[in-house]
């Protein structure tokens, strides 16, 4: 994956990477991760234009500050990044947090958008989840070593079952970079205050941004043990859109990796709605 760069509206320098051709298909992460969120799904996928970013504060992007890290911010970013590339139109494959700026970009500037897929999340988010995340965002990591986090991330995730020690050695150096101090953040710590304002909010009423992708494809994949995703949100959304292309990912919670069979069948219906 080549990292490349452009500079977003307001002047932030933001990595991305564009590789193959085909169907134009933009993956946002979620809320700490990275590019490399998607790099399990990727060998699955039918030919396709797979556009990728690391939002402002992460990865190989620019730090810009706790007041920049929001997801209309973030949303804006994207659509930067579409013009930079000169797409018209993409499939929108959103993790989480890429989930929420998907429903925002469906609800701004639905005319970019092919179709939209979700990964574990909806437009009702249940606030257990949402408190174990703002419990550990922020806090540089305990471990000295890859392999001392790979050993960890299992009883630390729990809800996930039989995962390989590989996945957790390759989802541990996603996580965290390797420096002769130790471990440290692959994103800005500020990224904490952020995340735990919009925490302290009152919760905002995101069904008009699920409805605003009327006539869209729309795909939703959830972790049969999320703790972000509840199976009664799932069934509102469906009935709002009985055509939802959806599956429940046994043995995972929040979030699928995506090289699941029932998540990649789902993509893959998904892309062919768009193409």
């Amino acid at each position: 994956m080549m990292t490349q760069f452009f500079t977003a509206s307001d002047g932030a320098r933001l990595a991305f990477s564009d590789e193959g051709v085909g169907l134009p298909v933009l993956c946002l992460a979620g809320l700490t991760r990275t590019r490399g969120d998607f790099d399990a799904m990727v060998p699955h996928l039918p030919p396709c234009r797979l556009i990728r970013m690391d939002y402002r504060g992460r990865g190989a992007s620019q730090w810009t500050g706790a007041e920049t890290y929001t997801v209309v911010q973030e949303a804006h970013d994207a659509l930067d990044l579409l013009d930079h590339l000169g797409v018209a139109q993409a499939a929108l494959i959103g993790t989480s947090r890429g989930g929420l700026i998907g429903m925002v970009l469906a609800a701004m500037a639905k005319d970019r958008l092919l179709g939209l897929c979700l990964n574990d999340i909806g437009p009702e988010i249940h606030r257990p989840g949402l408190a174990r995340i703002a419990d550990y965002v922020g806090r540089p990591p305990i471990w000295r070593t890859l392999a001392e986090a790979a050993r960890a991330l299992p009883a630390a995730n729990p809800g996930f079952e039989g995962v390989p020690e590989s996945r957790w050695q390759e989802e541990a150096a996603r996580h965290y970079r390797a420096g002769p101090e130790g471990l440290s953040l692959t994103y800005d710590p500020a990224l904490a205050e952020a995340f735990r304002a919009g925490f302290d909010a009152p919760p905002a009423d995101l069904w008009p941004l699920w409805a605003a992708t009327a006539g869209l494809p729309v795909a939703l994949i959830r972790g049969a043990n999320s703790d972000l995703l509840t199976p009664q949100t799932v069934e509102e959304m469906r009935r709002h859109r009985p055509d939802l292309i959806f599956a429940d990912v046994p043995g995972r919670a929040h979030i699928p990796f995506l090289d699941e069979p029932e998540a990649v069948a789902v993509i893959r219906q998904f892309l062919a709605a768009c193409g």
